[in-house]
């Protein structure tokens, strides 16, 4: 009777310390966010287990030379430049690892028409830190992106 006396309030102190811990939320990077650039909006979603980036908002939406939308012209896959930038997946196979990290992803940057590992970082709710890089995280450039809805 007296060690439950003892574990009574030990009890009721760790529940009453883990009830105010902060919640730990896999979705909370999913929204419409605008790139480190300020060139494009980037909506976050989630598809099963796992995270996407498709480009739904640019800057400049239509080629100045050519006078129509936008197209992938840099991706190092000739079979592919025609393909226009609007709505293009741009971040695919995100997972969440806790801590407001989500890893083990790709970004494809269509500046440079590569792909690179990614690594996005929520600092707080509106802003996100996006890494990507080539072969370790050290390898590589983070952008931080701000929530807009």
């Amino acid at each position: 009777m007296k060690s439950f006396r003892l574990v009574l309030p030990l009890f009721a102190l760790l529940l009453t310390l883990t009830a105010f811990a902060p919640v730990d939320d896999s979705e909370a990077v999913v929204g419409t966010w605008l790139n480190g650039t300020k060139k494009g909006h980037i909506q976050i979603y989630k598809q099963g287990g796992t995270y996407f980036g498709k480009l739904v908002w640019l800057g400049q939406p239509v080629d100045p030379a050519t006078g129509k939308p936008r197209t992938d012209e840099k991706n190092a896959d000739a079979s592919k430049r025609s393909r226009p930038l609007m709505n293009m997946l741009l971040l695919y196979n995100f997972k969440y690892d806790g801590g407001n990290v989500w890893s083990d992803g790709k970004i494809y940057n269509p500046e440079d028409g590569k792909e690179y590992n990614c690594k996005m970082t929520l600092k707080d709710p509106n802003t996100l830190d996006v890494r990507g890089y080539v072969g370790i995280s050290l390898l590589g450039k983070t952008q931080t992106w701000t929530r807009i809805k």
